[in-house]
């Protein structure tokens, strides 16, 4: 990839519509975009690298707010470090109660199937001749 990216490579990249990106940029979640001399919008390749994380904790229900938090921290330098450190872990740790809920509920689920198809067996072996 070159060193600017223009909205619609960046939208393609990761699956975004124009929308979401420019909702994206409104909601704090990237810094300014530059602007090329034509007017257009374009992105920088730690731009693209943030949203690239940006995408992935927004696709495991991170909250809008605490996305913002994130890239302000990422913005704000390297001291942050350890705080992205413990952003991160909470939201794994949330990741990791979801996911066991939802083993959970999945179970619960395959267990109905089980007992239907059960029935439907039933059923099936009764009407046989």
């Amino acid at each position: 990839m070159s060193e600017y990216h223009t909205p619609g490579e960046v939208a393609e990249r990761f699956g975004l519509t124009l929308d979401t990106l420019r909702y994206y940029e409104k909601a704090g979640l990237l810094r300014q975009v530059e602007r090329a001399p034509s007017g257009h919008r374009r992105y920088r390749a730690d731009d693209v690298e943030l949203l690239h994380l940006v995408r992935c904790l927004r696709d495991t229900d991170m909250p809008i707010a605490r996305l913002r938090s994130f890239a302000e921290l990422v913005r704000a330098g390297e001291h942050t470090v350890p705080e992205r450190v413990e952003v991160l872990q909470e939201h794994q740790r949330r990741l990791d109660a979801r996911i066991a809920e939802l083993n959970d509920r999945r179970i619960a689920i395959q267990h109905k199937i089980d007992h239907y198809l059960g029935v439907l067996a039933v059923h099936t072996l009764e009407e046989t001749p």
